[in-house]
């Protein structure tokens, strides 16, 4: 029977199914009668053995020249390239590639460490790599993470993305932020000293400032923050009658801005600002309070009229006084209310002769009493 190999094949010749030796490109005449078998595969990519055992072929020298064999431990992986191009991530098993018209590279990386460098797997070809090996890390603007291996603390990570290597350790991240974060802490319903009862509203600015201590002795600062602004708040509005909160308002912020200052560094915090957004009275007594108000303005509104009533009075008398000992200022008033009054009529009819403006004058002011 005729063979052809082309360049790029070979063949395992076989008599009586045992491997005589490598056949390559050519033409071959082989008889079946004799116990031949001419098995063809392509030297390009893995090796295809026909089922052979690759022990069996690696002890031909014509063969283990051409291919490249490689063998991934349990604890490493393998980064295969072909002409320099990454190809794959070779996980385990014993692996054979042809070495003839492409050049393959297997690259062995231990998973054994903890973080991933750029040494061994580059940054662009991590996602090819089996989500099980390994484990991501990502820290964010204003973050901070704290990296635990094998239950034990390690480091602190700043901002970025990390990977480490899960393949024979426990890896895990507390991740925090410490950005400002704001605590509303609201509907508060809290007796005064004279039993009545309001409620708060209040805000309450802060970040996490140690991390590591926060961890280690709490379970979040959130919680805790939002009860003991919740004691001192009722400590003192319990101390002053309603009508003194009202007065000072500002001064329960800055109580409780001094109070929770002065535990920060017990709650692993900084503590930024504390204030009240609102007192909210019991309907009844906002409508007593109302009613204080309203009455409050009218009284205000009334002593107003009454100043302004005195004060036009006293600058009626003064322009009086002046114009009696002033007889040209006199006629100037007596002038500008004439032309106050011919602005509002529409005719005036003057009998007999004389001056005009003593016949107006005559129209408003009283005659002089005859001696």
């Amino acid at each position: 029977m005729k063979y052809v190999i082309k360049e790029q094949e070979c063949g395992y010749l076989l008599k009586n199914g045992v491997l005589e030796k490598l056949l390559f490109a050519g033409k071959y005449n082989l008889f079946s009668w004799m116990g031949y078998e001419l098995k063809i595969v392509s030297m390009t990519g893995e090796v295809d053995t026909q089922g052979m055992p690759a022990k069996l072929l690696m002890e031909r020298p014509e063969f283990a020249s051409r291919v490249l064999q490689v063998r991934i431990p349990d604890d490493s992986i393998g980064i295969h390239t072909v002409n320099g191009v990454f190809r794959q991530v070779l996980m385990e098993g014993d692996l054979l590639y042809w070495n003839v018209y492409e050049t393959h590279e297997v690259r062995l990386v231990n998973v054994t460490g903890t973080e991933m460098t750029e040494e061994q797997i580059p940054r662009m070809y991590r996602h090819l790599i089996p989500a099980r090996l390994y484990k991501k890390v990502v820290v964010n603007d204003g973050e901070t993470g704290l990296l635990y291996i094998d239950n034990q603390y390690t480091r602190q990570l700043g901002c970025g993305t990390y990977y480490y290597w899960v393949y024979a350790h426990e890896v895990s991240c507390k991740v925090f932020n410490l950005k400002v974060q704001q605590l509303d802490i609201s509907g508060q319903e809290i007796l005064s000293a004279d039993k009545v009862g309001i409620r708060l509203n209040i805000l309450c600015s802060y970040r996490i400032s140690d991390p590591l201590a926060l961890v280690q002795k709490m379970e979040g600062s959130g919680k805790l923050l939002y009860t003991k602004i919740q004691l001192l708040a009722r400590e003192y509005v319990g101390q002053y009658r309603l009508d003194e909160l009202l007065a000072q308002k500002e001064e329960i912020g800055k109580f409780l801005y001094e109070r929770m200052a002065a535990l920060q560094d017990e709650y692993c915090v900084k503590i930024l600002d504390i204030g009240i957004k609102d007192i909210i009275l019991p309907g009844e007594i906002r409508d007593i309070m109302n009613t204080v108000l309203v009455a409050e303005k009218k009284a205000q509104a009334n002593v107003i009229m009454r100043r302004e009533e005195v004060a036009s009075t006293r600058s009626l008398l003064n322009t009086a006084k002046l114009m009696e000992e002033n007889q040209i200022l006199y006629r100037l008033k007596e002038m500008e209310y004439l032309e106050r009054i011919c602005d509002k009529v529409g005719s005036i009819s003057l009998n007999g002769a004389g001056n005009i403006l003593e016949q107006l004058a005559g129209l408003t002011l009283p005659k002089k009493a005859e001696l």
